[in-house]
């Protein structure tokens, strides 16, 4: 079992994996096993219960054909057990066990072995088993836990911060499970899977405004402009000190329920348009990628010129430009200005061929700024220049 509580170790992904690794292999049929409605990957496909269901979500979006199609070539491994949890005794589920750890090698199994659910799923493109075959893969190898906290360590090492990650939002969402309903602390959660970078806490802060902004009715996951939702461009933004004055929120106390404040219900209603957009409204999001956009974004509600600008719907690099002020502004473009010239400089003897409207080009920069220069000493010898703020 894995201890959560007190002792120190020198390595704890080390520890949870030689842990995780203790519990004896078994084997069991395949029909006791079940796909698991609480895994993370899963609650981010269509949220259904029916086993059925959970299995498409793992075909279409899970890449389990890959898997299908190594089991059927090499079949299926015994030294790499799948994590079983004894399922509650209700709804005729009594004597099954729910795979923690594994799904998408189950799903694999289940359809290799059943034509009628490969059709109903859409798995044509796998090969059919010979009947020997499928009596192989009739019982698997497990090895059976009491219940999911005795491996909570162990998945966070391996799927948060270890060798086979999950998607951002089933982080945080499995980083949230294991605080809510096992009251282990952040720090503590961060400690014992090798979290030197805070990420435990910035997808914990970033899942509970998600919550928030669902909750409040300000956002719906089923509204965003895009298919995929970008969970990563919420968390993110939500650890940048601009976004979190924007919001209200301090980078400690924000670790809570409804971190936002009441009074700053607008702001995250905007922050979740701005990121995801809204299909119904056609709203398409200002944030297409973080790199630059989200960086964009950040200087942009940084200055109120900026923000009002936002808000009266220019676009998002006009509104950039805005938030430069003239100043900044004026000497970025005189500065690129000059880089061209002299790249022009370099090239001229390479570049031009005695073409008229190129030569048009030069003569219109050279009026444009003796015009720029003429300006400028005026204002060097005015008294009351005034500088924008």
């Amino acid at each position: 079992m894995l201890s959560w509580t007190g002792k120190a170790t020198p390595c704890p992904a080390a520890e949870a994996n030689m842990t995780a690794s203790e519990a004896k292999i078994t084997t069991l049929p395949v029909e006791r096993l079940l796909l698991d409605k609480e895994n993370p990957r899963l609650a981010s496909g269509s949220g259904s219960d029916s086993q059925n269901d959970l299995l498409r979500v793992l075909w279409n979006e899970m890449s389990v054909d890959e898997v299908a199609l190594s089991i059927a070539a090499n079949g299926f491994f015994p030294e790499e057990p799948l994590f079983v949890v004894p399922e509650a005794a209700t709804d005729g589920q009594k004597g099954k066990h729910v795979v923690v750890e594994g799904n998408r090698r189950l799903a694999a199994v289940r359809l290799l072995r059943d034509k009628d659910l490969r059709r109903e799923i859409g798995a044509t493109n796998l090969p059919q088993l010979s009947s020997s075959r499928i009596a192989a893969l009739g019982d698997l190898p497990v090895s059976i836990y009491g219940s999911r906290r005795e491996l909570w360590e162990f998945f966070g090492f391996r799927h948060i911060n270890g060798p086979m990650p999950w998607d951002a939002f089933s982080k945080a969402r499995y980083v949230a499970d294991v605080r809510e309903q096992y009251n282990i602390p952040l720090d503590e959660i961060a400690r014992r899977i090798g979290d030197r970078h805070a990420t435990v806490k910035r997808l914990y802060r970033g899942y509970k405004i998600l919550q928030q902004a669902e909750g409040q009715g300000i956002f719906s996951a089923e509204d965003i402009f895009r298919r995929r939702f970008y969970f990563s461009h919420l968390y993110t933004a939500a650890d940048q000190p601009e976004f979190q004055k924007f919001l209200g929120i301090a980078p400690e106390t924000s670790l809570k329920p409804n971190p936002v404040p009441k009074g700053k219900r607008r702001e995250l209603a905007e922050l979740m348009l701005w990121l995801y957009g809204s299909r119904s409204g056609e709203r398409p999001p200002l944030v297409r990628t973080q790199n630059p956009d989200l960086n964009t974004l950040r200087v942009v509600i940084s200055t109120a010129r900026g923000l009002a600008a936002l808000r009266a719907g220019f676009s998002l690099d006009r509104a950039h430009e805005i938030s430069l002020g003239d100043e900044r502004r004026f000497r970025e473009a005189l500065t690129r200005a000059k880089e061209e010239l002299q790249q022009a400089k370099a090239t001229v003897t390479t570049g031009f061929g005695g073409e008229a409207d190129l030569f048009e080009t030069i003569e219109d920069i050279i009026q444009v700024a003796g015009t720029v220069r003429t300006e400028m000493e005026n204002l060097v010898r005015s008294p009351r220049r005034v500088k924008a703020q």
